[in-house]
């Protein structure tokens, strides 16, 4: 009798290995009842953590530290930040207490709040600092570096200059003040202030604007610096302080002109 033919051994062959090769491609579903278990487990890890951070008395506000104040006391900045004592920390609005720090404490430049696990808020305090005093009455209104007058002190701060506003109702200043205003005069001496060198800084006593282009600096000892306007100030600060070193007995500086500085007396 014949033997199988080649196609007959072929199609057995292809019946004998399709169900392996099936089990190989395709792996085994998971039960049911391990699909339903790892819910039920998703479920009560989320509603224990849920209850962990907003129902339990372990992760509430219990301390608001303070640091980087220097004038400010802590006390001051807790008042006004007014943090919810006792809320869960996870629903504490941060944004919400820098807002309000801002608002109530102007002489405060940047402040950073954070929450401090498991049960504090920290606020980072950066103030901002005077580099001209504006003169009211008896009273001395601070100015920062970005020309914001940020607080009213009763005695002015040794070491930063008092701000005059000289400027004539005629002439040339008359036209310098129509064009440019008073608060872009104070802006602009604001600038020159930013950038005269720290060591002049501390013996300087006054700014004096008298246009936009004539700003001079008194110092102690009756000396005097004619800057100009705020335009180009850093080598203007570059040059005074070779001048200063050149010929430190010099009664009057002129760097209005950084490129051909002047001094003069003796």
């Amino acid at each position: 009798m014949a033997g199988p033919t080649t196609a007959e051994r072929g199609a057995r062959q292809q019946e004998s290995s399709g169900p392996s090769r099936a089990r190989r491609l395709w792996p085994p579903r998971p039960r049911i009842r391990t699909i339903v278990i790892l819910a039920v487990l998703v479920v009560v890890t989320g509603g224990a953590a849920g209850w962990l951070l907003y129902g339990s008395d372990w992760l509430r506000v219990e301390t608001v530290s303070v640091s980087g104040t220097r004038v400010l006391t802590p006390a001051q900045v807790r008042e006004a930040a007014d943090v919810p004592v006792g809320e869960p920390l996870i629903s504490v609005d941060t944004e919400a207490i820098e807002s309000r720090l801002k608002k109530k404490l102007p002489r405060i430049d940047v402040i950073a709040a954070d929450r401090s696990w498991p049960d504090g808020i920290s606020l980072e305090v950066t103030e901002r600092t005077p580099v001209l005093l504006v003169q009211n009455g008896e009273k001395y209104g601070e100015v920062d570096k970005d020309g914001v007058r940020f607080a009213t002190i009763s005695r002015a701060v040794k070491g930063v200059p008092l701000l005059e506003l000289a400027v004539s109702r005629s002439g040339s200043s008359a036209a310098s003040l129509r064009r440019f205003g008073e608060d872009r005069l104070v802006r602009e001496a604001v600038r020159v202030a930013g950038r005269v060198p720290d060591a002049v800084t501390r013996d300087a006593r006054r700014v004096t604007v008298r246009s936009f282009d004539d700003i001079s600096l008194e110092l102690s000892g009756g000396r005097t610096v004619a800057w100009g306007s705020a335009e180009k100030s850093a080598g203007k600060a570059r040059a005074l302080t070779a001048l200063m070193k050149a010929a430190p007995d010099a009664r009057h500086f002129d760097v209005s002109v950084p490129t051909a500085p002047a001094v003069s007396g003796s």
